[in-house]
């Protein structure tokens, strides 16, 4: 628990670990045991079939709402399933509090089809600013973690996203087209160019974090939900990594971007992308 005159910085000195064993009793009590377990009943639409919630989802966040809350007094909580329930719960990210950003189970597409490629993203800001984060596959038993000017880590190895080969096609992950509009996909059209290997994105938090580890190269995503970015683009900053708007400016969780936006090994590689993204 966070004392009356301990600052952010100090609160996460102390208590990175213990949000660390949150994230990680969140999955294993409410994650995993549905894993490749679903029941049709646990399963539900949102806007539609590509956008899926399970109990696991609203279980996971529900506990980690709670956990996380009790940790740090006072601090907001902004989390993917209950801003559905409740848009207005969203403008805490405006607000002067902290504020912890949830998405339960990033990828769920992926996890109701019994796919390990999903994750786990809680990140704390305040005023605007990621301060850290946490991108958890417990399929895959891997937690990233990051805290602004202490560097990105992944199962306690320093990570380094590095620059990309000159000698080969920029690996980038890219919205799929049923959360675009008609602009955004003239604007994502351009990545389809000589030089540029394209794909259709997973989940978001897993593709920032093929990024910070230099596995891939960067992203254009054309949608702004921040429990979607936040975890990922500090993950990203930390590791050397860079992230733009079309405007050329970073990405704000805030809102009110420009977008497609983009994350990347560099900022070479973001400003290559972005001018790609204009050219349409």
């Amino acid at each position: 628990m966070i004392e009356d005159t301990e600052t952010i910085d100090e609160f996460l000195t102390r208590h990175a670990g213990d949000v660390e064993e949150a994230v990680r009793k969140a999955a294993s009590a409410e994650i995993m045991p549905r894993f490749r377990r679903l029941a049709a009943h646990e399963v539900d639409q949102k806007a539609g079939p590509h956008d899926l919630v399970t109990d696991a989802d609203r279980k996971a966040e529900l506990y980690l709402t709670e956990e996380l809350g009790a940790l740090l007094p006072g601090s907001a909580v902004v989390g993917e399933e209950a801003v559905h329930a409740n848009p207005a719960s969203y403008e805490a990210i405006q607000g002067d509090a902290p504020v912890w950003i949830i998405d339960p189970v990033d990828g769920t597409r992926q996890f109701v089809h019994g796919d390990p490629g999903f994750c786990t993203l809680v990140a704390l800001a305040q005023g605007g600013v990621v301060l850290a984060s946490w991108t958890y596959a417990p399929a895959r038993d891997q937690l990233a973690t990051a805290v602004r000017g202490r560097g990105a880590f992944l199962d306690g190895e320093r990570l380094h996203a590095g620059a990309p080969e000159a000698d080969r096609d920029l690996r980038i992950a890219t919205s799929h087209p049923d959360y675009t509009t008609e602009e955004q996909k003239r604007a994502l059209l351009g990545l389809w160019t000589e030089g540029m290997a394209p794909r259709a994105c997973g989940s978001a938090g897993l593709e920032y974090l093929a990024i910070a580890r230099g596995e891939s190269d960067a992203t254009a995503f054309s949608w702004e939900a921040a429990w979607d970015h936040a975890a990922g683009l500090l993950l990203v900053e930390e590791a050397g990594g860079a992230h733009l708007t079309l405007t050329g400016e970073p990405f704000r969780i805030t809102g009110h971007n420009t977008l497609p936006f983009t994350a990347a090994r560099d900022a070479a590689t973001a400003r290559r992308v972005v001018g790609l993204l204009r050219a349409q």
